[in-house]
């Protein structure tokens, strides 16, 4: 699965904190969703989704073999 959070996040100008403290987790719950060691739970998904004002699908995408 890839994400697309890092850019996201960086085009409006966050840091990883400032999402973080936006969605009520931590700062490394972000960290490890954005280079993918940890597969966010679906509430995060929808938080972080929600936040952005997009849907969970334009966050995140299946890779083929997934």
């Amino acid at each position: 699965m890839q994400n697309f959070i890092a850019k996201f996040r960086k085009e409006a100008g966050l840091s990883q904190q400032e999402l973080a403290d936006a969605i009520n987790v931590s700062r490394k719950t972000i960290s490890t969703v954005e280079t993918a060691r940890f597969t966010p739970s679906v509430i995060i998904a929808l938080k972080i989704a929600q936040y952005f004002k997009t849907s969970v699908e334009s966050l995140f995408s299946l890779d083929e073999y997934d």
